[in-house]
């Protein structure tokens, strides 16, 4: 019997709780049902968030963001946009880490990463373990850092992959097995005592701020954080502050102040300045295109200068990705469909079951009923485009028999909540253990935007053949934003199959566009979309059919996977 599969679990914003297995069987979707043939009315959709909202939830305990991360790309699929990189350098205990969070939280925006520098200690050899256990190795070299590990993670961030963050275990001075997953990031907050210590970590960092401290505070600091937090005795606290960390600090940290755009004094208690790096950093998201590299700041650079810009700073048109893609895809209308797209064979059958599905007076048992033959339909004819090879086998005969065998190492399964979760319980039924993760793409009720609040996919990802589900692509707006959190992943592009029962033409020629190498599947295709998004002649709202909740005047197909 085969261990459940384990994932990496990433919370963009929201407060979706989805079951230990990523997913959903056929069993818990039909609770969801209202009892077919009821008089009770349709179900309301609820949203998580409205325009008289702000875009979080307090607790007692935590902050549950209901914003969430608008389109990082462009209607090519490349990057619009790289993160915007903030480095905090300064003294041991000067109260980086105290100035990151007060920064995160006035920035209050869901996609903002924090970084450590403590993360990135080099692992220890034995003799070095015996000499950190007496207080005698120097943790505030710049030998002690992996910096080769920190440009590597700081670079995939900044172009919007997923990266793995090592933990380090200060108590045994050792890295432990497990590492965390980062992802999702417009904002990244860098901090650590050698932050501006290596020439090619400064050129990614394009705000560059020295957290300036009293020597005496940050030694009363350290001594209460190694004593109470990582289990050191005062007398080795002293002993390595006196024979490292105040040499390291003269020799290798202070110098580098002068590196810095922004000093900060008095670290944390300078609230003013801190709301002006917020000012700032504002101003700089909401450039477009981002212009890290115009940012140019001379060192001489001090907060009132910063002030002068925050009031001459104007923000950038706000573009609209949907239209964009609209406008590129109507210009390849007179082109034909691309070759990446496979349609199942319209037999009958099938377009019998279509007439079932699309015609407005169907009940919602029998839409149901065809709405799954269909999906199991369209999962068969995807997996027989997966790679196989020949293999031979021997029958219970004592013959051979030249066979088939799936080539690739393991399938999973991507659904784009909520209505490419139906199409689960197909996937699961013909492909055997198969994984599944999940993403949530919602609409922006202001902007129009999809926006990425939640993901959940398995580890190792990257090695998968992934098929992606969605049951309408109208724009193909969510579809983009699904394969580009893919993509993000180092799944191959040519890896990726994308999955719909019925599609837009310009659904499929933003896709093909932007991503030429993704497989589109689909059960048919229809000409049409109009202003509203909608397919036309189409389906409906898919998601409000099956699951029998009402749909709001303005929804569009691709709503399925963007409200709700």
């Amino acid at each position: 019997m085969s261990s459940p599969p384990a994932f990496s679990s990433v919370r963009i914003s929201g407060c979706w709780a989805l079951g230990p297995d990523g997913g959903s069987s056929a069993e818990s979707l039909d609770r969801l049902y209202p009892t077919v043939g009821s008089t009770k009315a349709p179900r309301k959709r609820t949203t998580s968030q409205c325009k008289s909202e702000p875009p979080l939830l307090r607790t007692s305990k935590r902050t549950i963001y209901t914003a969430g991360r608008p389109p990082w790309y462009n209607e090519h699929g490349t990057q619009s946009k790289e993160a915007f990189v903030i480095g905090l350098g300064g003294g041991s205990a000067s109260g980086k880490t105290t100035v990151a969070t007060m920064i995160i939280e006035a920035l209050d925006v869901p996609w903002v990463v924090l970084l450590s520098m403590d993360s990135f200690y080099k692992v220890l050899t034995k003799q070095q373990q015996e000499q950190a256990a007496s207080n005698d190795f120097n943790f505030d070299h710049p030998d002690a850092f992996d910096f080769d590990l920190i440009i590597a993670t700081l670079k995939k961030l900044k172009q919007g992959k997923s990266v793995k963050i090592p933990i380090y275990d200060f108590t045994t001075h050792s890295r432990k097995k497990e590492w965390k997953t980062l992802y999702g990031a417009n904002v990244i907050i860098f901090e650590g005592i050698m932050a501006f210590a290596d020439k090619e970590l400064l050129k990614l960092l394009d705000l560059k701020i020295f957290v300036d401290t009293d020597s005496d505070i940050r030694l009363v600091r350290r001594l209460r954080r190694d004593i109470s937090e990582r289990g050191r005795d005062i007398e080795g606290v002293i002993k390595q502050y006196n024979k490292f960390v105040k040499p390291a600090f003269d020799q290798y940290i202070q110098p580098t102040m002068r590196l810095a755009d922004i000093v900060v004094p008095r670290g944390s208690g300078n609230t003013v300045a801190i709301d002006l790096i917020v000012q700032h950093v504002h101003s700089q998201l909401e450039e477009s295109p981002h212009a890290s590299s115009a940012l140019g700041f001379p060192c001489s650079l001090r907060l009132e200068q910063i002030l002068i810009m925050e009031e001459g700073s104007t923000p950038g048109d706000q573009r609209k990705l949907r239209w964009d893609m609209a406008a590129l895809a109507s210009a390849h209308q007179c082109h034909p469909l691309p070759q990446t797209l496979s349609v199942l064979k319209s037999t009958p059958q099938v377009r019998g079951m279509h007439t079932i599905i699309r015609n407005k007076e169907t009940s919602r048992d029998e839409f149901i009923f065809y709405s799954k033959r269909l999906m199991r339909l369209l999962i068969e004819h995807a997996l027989s485009l997966l790679p196989f090879q020949s293999c031979t086998v021997q029958t219970p005969q004592g013959h051979d028999y030249e066979g088939r065998t799936y080539s690739g190492k393991q399938i999973t399964g991507v659904s784009i909540l909520r209505a490419g979760e139906t199409m689960e319980p197909a996937l699961r039924a013909v492909c055997k253990d198969v994984r599944i993760g999940t993403i949530l793409i919602q609409t922006n009720c202001n902007t129009g935007e999809p926006e990425l609040h939640y993901l959940r996919l398995p580890k190792d990802i990257s090695e998968d053949h992934v098929i992606l589900m969605d049951c309408t692509v109208s724009t193909g707006a969510a579809a983009m934003m699904a394969v580009r959190v893919l993509l993000d992943h180092d799944v191959p592009e040519d890896k990726i199959f994308l999955l719909s029962l019925l599609m837009a033409e310009m659904g499929v020629h933003s896709v093909a566009y932007a991503f030429p190498r993704v497989k589109i599947i689909t059960t048919a295709v229809d000409k049409k979309v109009n202003d509203l998004f909608r397919i036309i002649p189409g389906i409906g709202n898919f998601g409000d059919r099956y699951f029998g909740t009402d749909a709001p005047p303005d929804w569009s197909d691709d709503e399925d996977a963007l409200s709700t």
